[in-house]
């Protein structure tokens, strides 16, 4: 009896070796051949706004550069989190990925339960990111930012800037701007972009701080004082940064791909792979940069120290809103 189980034990060992060899091989197997098929691509927006955006035109040269198609699908609710909160429990062989937000998923988790926590999620890519920017319309008296913050350091709160969401990177770039500005504005949280421009266009508000790409299609109707990007860009090449201006504000909504949380490593790179290929397409980038787009490659393998600054930059903020970790 004691041979037969040592037999027994041996066996199934030898048949444990094997099926992790197995295991690997068709792993290996899968990145080499990946994709096979089209992949599901989940947005946790509604429809229209930038994250969509971005998506049809990723999904316009997708299959030039991978071979398959991306099918894009919606699952709006709950500013992102009804989503990222069910992503680890979706098929983990790379045909299904999600797109991923920051600073939402950084400080979504520090403000309430969401269903999830930061370091749960798997981003494997930023892509790009759309720039804070601060608006008036085209017949406002504030022409130029400076214009904008004398009248406001003489009015302490009179200024009024509408923005998408409170929390946003639209609320945290005011929060800044604030505090780098010795001035203090008020914050109007609208539900999404197009309202907070509405508002700003219909002088609910003074002006408004709102993603770059707000001015593509308003463009004849509001005026960008400012913007939130390192140089100036493409779209809008009359149109300062705020570092040029003396304040050292860069940044935005950060957009990427995630996938659930087992995802093979080799997948993982694979898909950081094809998104860097992509925004290396000469037509994808023009559309991008003509849409008011900043274009990143933040890979996979970079991914610890950018998400760790993050993470330390938005904290930091975040107290300065309000936000206490739960």
């Amino acid at each position: 009896m004691r041979n037969l189980n040592f037999r027994t034990v041996m066996a199934s060992a030898a048949l444990g070796s094997a099926l992790v060899a197995g295991l690997a091989t068709s792993g290996v197997a899968l990145a080499q051949g990946y994709p096979s098929k089209a992949i599901n691509y989940i947005l946790p927006f509604n429809a229209g706004g930038e994250s969509d955006i971005s998506a049809r035109f990723q999904q316009s040269v997708f299959k030039k550069i991978a071979g398959q198609e991306v099918v894009i699908q919606y699952m709006a609710g709950a500013g992102g989190a009804q989503a990222w909160s069910q992503l680890n429990t979706m098929p983990n062989d790379g045909y299904t990925i999600m797109g991923i937000n920051l600073p939402h998923t950084v400080l979504q988790p520090l403000q309430k339960d969401v269903g999830y926590q930061t370091d749960e999620l798997t981003p494997v890519h930023y892509f790009h990111y759309t720039p804070d920017a601060i608006f008036v319309t085209k017949d406002s008296p504030y022409n130029t930012l400076n214009d904008l913050i004398d009248y406001a350091k003489k009015n302490p709160g009179a200024v009024t800037l509408s923005g998408s969401g409170s929390n946003s990177s639209n609320n945290l770039a005011q929060v800044r701007f604030d505090e780098m500005a010795g001035i203090k504005t008020t914050y109007i949280p609208f539900s999404g972009t197009g309202p907070a421009v509405t508002a700003i266009l219909g002088k609910q508000t003074v002006a408004g701080f709102n993603y770059a790409p707000s001015g593509i299609a308003h463009g004849e109707k509001m005026r960008m004082l400012a913007v939130a990007s390192e140089k100036r860009m493409p779209a809008f090449p009359e149109v300062p940064t705020f570092r040029e201006l003396g304040f050292d504000l860069v940044g935005g909504a950060y957009r990427g791909l995630s996938v659930p949380k087992s995802t093979p490593e080799d997948i993982r790179q694979k898909l950081s792979d094809i998104i860097s290929a992509i925004n290396a397409e000469p037509t994808f980038k023009k559309r991008m940069e003509d849409g008011g787009f900043v274009l990143t490659d933040i890979t996979y393998k970079d991914m610890p120290k950018f998400m760790a600054e993050k993470k330390k930059e938005y904290g930091a903020v975040a107290a300065k809103l309000g936000i206490k970790k739960q």
